[in-house]
């Protein structure tokens, strides 16, 4: 039993680091669009709605990735569902808007890994 324990905290460390530090590095990309042109990925029709320009509206975007990452390591129970509902927006908005439909799929898989880790994050914290 406490081998099975010992494996699921060591399951949940990854997926902690992997759901917190992700959200943060793709956050703060925001700022500098290093790892690609966050703007592309805006659903035409939400660009035409928001009054800011896309790339302060990404911007924006970014902080709240950000303060997701860092819930993950504050509170990896909670913050593994905001992070995987945050990961189903976005596949939505992709599916809806058409494009980047190859990222829509990842995001769902990666929501399933941060729903996974809340979940797994509730089993630890009541066998601890």
């Amino acid at each position: 039993m406490e081998q099975s324990i010992k494996k699921t905290n060591e399951v949940q460390t990854l997926l902690k680091f992997t759901y917190g530090l992700i959200p943060i590095a793709a956050g703060a990309d925001k700022f500098t669009n290093l790892l690609t042109n966050w703007a592309n990925y805006l659903n035409p029709s939400i660009k035409s709605a928001i009054p800011v320009s896309d790339h302060t509206f990404m911007c924006i975007v970014g902080v709240i990735e950000i303060i997701a990452g860092i819930l993950v390591f504050i509170n990896p129970q909670k913050g593994g569902l905001v992070v995987c509902v945050w990961l189903i927006l976005i596949a939505l908005d992709l599916i809806a808007s058409g494009s980047y439909l190859d990222v829509a799929v990842r995001d769902l898989a990666m929501a399933i890994g941060a729903f996974s880790l809340s979940k797994l994050s509730g089993i630890t914290n009541v066998q601890q």
